[in-house]
């Protein structure tokens, strides 16, 4: 089957304080958004990698391909209003049946193994997403002044890649938009179809503070 990738990659970076998209941001001497692409390359060099990119910033994406000597081949898409219409807009340039993961531009450190286990389950179960454990207590906030414990085990941290078979998700993203499609799993669960569960990698997290990119040196 052939396999696509989304590559979401509209952030602005307010939360990094810098004026730099968190997505082009140097870390270790590379822009997040290269090693991102780098990691579903190693997976498979076959895969088709479509870029999601905000129409301001292709050209400043292109710029940095030709300085960093980026050559790996990819797509670009524009980015959307929200994350929802930008995964759209992502899937016009997926084509006939596959498997298509959508993925966070922000998110470098996904492992070779859940990319793999994504894909592979997809194939079998058309809608997967990785997950991992909850391991400090959750508290469910009932009132401005009123809060209490949840077990921590009823719950999970969603990752992305999340994984589909292309038919699923392209008529998924047929539907209106609603502000309840935080993710790609809420919006093929507005079908009424099951999202099954992998084992998603710890160090698999999103960059998104400063804090985030001190974290990205140190597992780089």
């Amino acid at each position: 089957m052939k396999k696509y990738v989304i590559i979401v990659a509209g952030g602005k970076g307010l939360r990094m304080g810098g004026e730099i998209p968190k997505q082009f941001i140097p870390v270790k001497g590379k822009p997040v958004l290269m090693r991102t692409l780098e990691a579903f390359y190693a997976y498979d060099n076959q895969i088709e990698l479509i870029v999601v990119l905000p129409v301001a910033q292709q050209d400043y994406w292109k710029q940095l391909c030709v300085q960093y000597g980026f050559t790996l081949p990819h797509r670009i898409a524009d980015g959307g209003e929200t994350r929802f219409h930008s995964v759209r807009n992502g899937l016009r340039l997926v084509d006939g049946e596959g498997i298509v993961g959508v993925h966070d531009g922000v998110r470098p450190f996904v492992s070779q193994e859940v990319i793999a286990s994504c894909y592979d389950m997809a194939a079998l179960k058309h809608a997967v997403i990785p997950v991992i454990d909850v391991v400090e207590t959750v508290r469910h906030i009932v009132s401005a002044e009123d809060s209490e414990t949840v077990p921590r085990d009823c719950y999970k941290l969603v990752q992305t890649p999340q994984v589909f078979t292309t038919e699923v998700l392209k008529r998924a993203y047929a539907q209106e938009y609603i502000p309840a499609f935080t993710d790609d799993a809420s919006v093929v669960e507005a079908l009424g179809l099951p999202v099954y569960l992998v084992a998603g990698n710890r160090e698999n997290i999103k960059l998104t503070t400063p804090f985030d990119l001190k974290v990205a040196e140190v597992l780089i």
